[in-house]
């Protein structure tokens, strides 16, 4: 178990953490899942934002809102769409943005010839002020994505493939390549079983009923992963014709109760599963989202209610330090049945201090 809990957390899922924490609005949060799925292994995309913005169905001002929040996320500089957005944001992330810089990321095929003269002429620098510009872009991370992940960062392959019929219908199959193939060689069991003692025959009859077991088995696991994958297409149908802004809120009970199946079937057949639709290759959990219920049965999303116990700590005065209880009162107050073990939960997820340390680091700057 030692080794499991040790794993690394890869570049993927480390995105996925800090866009939770960053967008508590329901569209931003599934642009933002669109735009970690569509990165390459060196942390930028592999598509031109325009084309994600139309896959998705939403302005692209709207997609280039969210993308530029994500580029400051850790690793510095993921997101970009090529070289030299990448080096500038990671150094207007160290205020070293300036005119003379900008420039010199306007000409970088000059600094690949190392054509000096006309870079100074350009930035308007010296040779020595050049050369320390050089010098620290050179200390700048090319692909962060890369340097993250102890594997490379693998494009999704989707298990289930969708198309729409003339007739405006949704098709779903399941991709052949993704699912596991076995054949029992029957006529090899009937050749070993002639003329073998009773208990060699009792021994490939116990494997046989095994391997049909076992077939049997991936078989329905597979209808299974098809029946999900139809009921998530049903409940979601807005987007898929729409784009993003008709994304329904949806929660693995929602899909169980509607199959007539356990909760937990859910989550084993949607994980680290992909589907391929006419808006691209999503995977299956980017159609769920978690959400606290509260007294009147209304949901909030587990987004949203870290994003307000962000704005509550933020707003708290010198004199009024607001402990995980009070925040839970408050929450309370506002219909979000939430516990105060869960409000700590998300503060430390947020790297908020705790209301200790906040007073005395609020006292000092007084």
């Amino acid at each position: 178990m030692d080794h499991i809990a040790d794993r690394e957390t890869n570049l993927r899922e480390h995105l996925e953490q800090q866009a939770r924490l960053t967008f508590a609005e329901r569209v931003e949060f599934a642009i933002a899942g669109a735009l970690i799925a569509a990165l390459d292994p060196s942390g930028r995309l592999a598509e031109p934002p325009r084309l994600i913005a139309d896959a998705l169905g939403v302005e692209l001002t709207l997609l280039e809102a969210v993308r530029q929040r994500m580029m400051r996320f850790d690793p510095t500089g993921v997101f970009a769409c090529d070289l030299r957005e990448c080096l500038a944001v990671q150094l207007a992330e160290k205020n070293r943005l300036d005119p003379a810089m900008a420039t010199l990321l306007d000409h970088l095929d000059l600094l690949a010839r190392r054509e000096m003269r006309a870079l100074m002429e350009r930035c308007a620098v010296d040779a020595e002020d050049l050369t320390d510009m050089i010098a620290e872009i050179r200390r700048l991370d090319p692909k962060p994505g890369a340097r993250f992940d102890a594997e490379p960062l693998r494009a999704l392959v989707p298990d289930v493939l969708m198309r729409m019929l003339p007739d405006g219908e949704f098709m779903l199959e399941l991709n052949p390549e993704t699912m596991p193939r076995l054949l029992i060689r029957r006529g090899f069991h009937a050749k070993l079983a002639v003329n073998t003692p009773r208990e060699t025959k009792s021994f490939l009859a116990e494997r046989l009923q095994s391997a049909n077991w076992l077939i049997k088995a991936l078989e329905s696991r597979a209808q299974t992963i098809l029946r999900v994958a139809a009921e998530i297409v049903r409940r979601q149908d807005g987007f898929f014709r729409f784009g993003i802004a008709y994304l329904r809120p949806l929660t693995l009970r929602d899909i169980a109760e509607a199959l007539e199946v356990h909760e937990s079937t859910v989550s084993r057949v949607t994980s680290n599963k992909a589907m391929a639709t006419p808006r691209g290759v999503f995977e299956m959990k980017f159609f769920f989202t978690t959400a606290l219920v509260s007294a009147n049965g209304d949901s909030h999303s587990a987004e949203a209610v870290r994003h307000r116990i962000g704005r509550l700590i933020e707003g708290e005065g010198a004199a009024a330090i607001l402990s995980d209880d009070a925040v839970a009162q408050i929450l309370q107050k506002e219909g979000i049945d939430i516990a105060r073990r869960t409000v700590a939960k998300y503060r430390e997820a947020m790297r908020i201090p705790g209301s200790a340390q906040r007073k005395r680091e609020k006292s000092l700057v007084g």
